[in-house]
């Protein structure tokens, strides 16, 4: 059993899901704030207060900078005030020492720029250094593809496979290279036992398996019918409403033909065979053109082979390309997501506030580390992603100020700044509070 499970059957399902949604949080936003901290300290601009959370402060050093480093009660955010600044969010300015080389306001307009985009590029950054580590941890398949061992989560369909089997075809679809193990295997029919051509040992054989992806769940997704009905990672579906299932496609085919009718499922879970019912939720489902369709759906991924494929390692060169890709696809999926919300092309549901990131942040956490620093990641990215929005109070605001001070040669007025801030807070509450309609009202 994994530890996170351990650890949630101690502590109950609510505060688990706070206390990592907490732990997520205050990662993501203490690594946006020292990037703050640190470049602002590089280029000279003094940090009077480091604080991890809002409000009173709970614990509290000075270091020999005269830095207060502290963390305060309320978990929720977190920020550096600079020498001279008037309030937290670096807007307005307070006393003549504004002025002084070593303040935000007195500071060049290039050194500012910098400390103020420091935040969301030390989220991305640090998105992609978890990515690499991941990548080097696990390694990449063998190309061809190559049996290295049996899942234990998946039952024991009949199978003659053997470990160290290259596999070169299946049914008619032939196997060349690692690409061609994809959505085209999806469309293999839905019986129980599937023809597979391999190589063993110098000798071209064809042996009889099951689907190569079977209805066995690798996650389930928050907020989900999966997640509400209590099925579990590693659980594999069995039947449906009486009728066998032997591939995730089947599944799928299943449920977005029940018109979100009640299904009653027949699984196996660590050798214990039980029923479960629940009823499929409307989601918007990306396309392979990129649209957008809504699909009756139960909540979970599968996508992984019955068999773990062997694995090689990745050097560090592949390892950065992988985790720059990946961050490139978050950030051009969410685009396109905002984009497609902001036309009405996609369900405003897509959006998610704290109550949805809290529950995301208890579901990926309780599917196991890999999953839940993967969705820190995800986080880290949406987070330096919001942050450079041309908002006034965050990042993208004070970056548009200096924006116009670099084409004016002047500086906004405090007068404008103070009603810029106060408009800014407007449109985020009003976000936030739209976003937590979300969580509340959206099924």
């Amino acid at each position: 059993m994994d530890i996170f499970s351990t650890v949630i059957d101690a502590i109950g399902h609510t505060a688990f899901t706070i206390a990592f949604a907490i732990i997520a949080l205050s990662i993501i936003v203490a690594i946006h704030e020292y990037g703050h901290y640190i470049v602002g300290r590089w280029c000279g601009i003094h940090a009077e207060v480091f604080s991890l959370g809002m409000g009173k402060p709970l614990w509290q050093r000075t270091d020999k900078r005269g830095t207060v480093w502290q963390v305060a009660a309320l978990p929720f955010g977190g920020y550096v005030r600079f020498l001279g600044d008037a309030n937290a969010a670096s807007v307005g300015t307070t006393g003549d020492v504004a002025t002084a080389r070593n303040t935000m306001a007195g500071a060049p307009l290039w050194a500012r720029t910098l400390t103020v985009l420091a935040g969301p590029v030390f989220n991305f950054v640090s998105a992609i250094l978890i990515y690499i580590a991941l990548i080097l941890n696990t390694g990449q398949a063998i190309d061809p593809l190559t049996v290295g061992s049996f899942r234990e989560d998946v039952p024991a369909f009949s199978n003659d496979l053997l470990v160290g089997d290259v596999i070169v075809q299946i049914e008619d679809q032939e196997i060349n290279e690692l690409s061609d193990v994809g959505e085209s295997l999806q469309t293999l029919p839905f019986d129980a036992q599937i023809q597979y051509v391999v190589e063993r040992g110098g000798d071209r054989l064809t042996v009889d398996g099951p689907h190569p992806f079977p209805a066995s769940i690798g996650s389930i997704l928050p907020r989900s019918a999966a997640y509400s009905a209590g099925l579990q990672v590693g659980d594999t579906i069995l039947s449906i409403n009486g009728e066998d299932v032997f591939s995730f496609a089947h599944v799928q085919q299943i449920t977005e033909g029940s018109g979100g009718n009640e299904l009653n499922l027949t699984i196996h879970r660590a050798g214990e065979i039980l029923p479960i019912s629940l009823q499929p939720r409307q989601r918007d489902v990306q396309t392979e053109t990129g649209d957008y369709v809504t699909k009756w759906q139960i909540g979970f991924t599968g996508g992984h082979l019955f068999f773990e494929p062997a694995l090689e390692s990745v050097g560090i060169f592949d390892a950065v390309s992988g985790g720059v890709q990946r961050l490139w696809f978050v950030l051009t999926g969410t685009f396109d997501a905002i984009g497609r919300i902001i036309s009405g092309s996609l369900s405003s549901c897509n959006l998610s506030g704290p109550v949805g990131m809290a529950q995301a942040a208890g579901t990926m956490a309780s599917q196991g580390i890999i999953t839940y620093i993967n969705l820190i990641a995800a986080i880290s990215i949406g987070i330096g992603l919001f942050n450079l929005f041309p908002i006034p109070v965050l990042d993208g605001g004070h970056l548009v100020f200096f924006a116009y001070e670099a084409v004016t040669g002047r500086k906004p007025s405090e007068k404008a700044l103070q009603i810029l801030m106060v408009a800014g807070l407007t449109i985020l509450l009003s976000i936030m509070v739209f976003a937590l309609g979300n969580d509340l009202f959206c099924r």
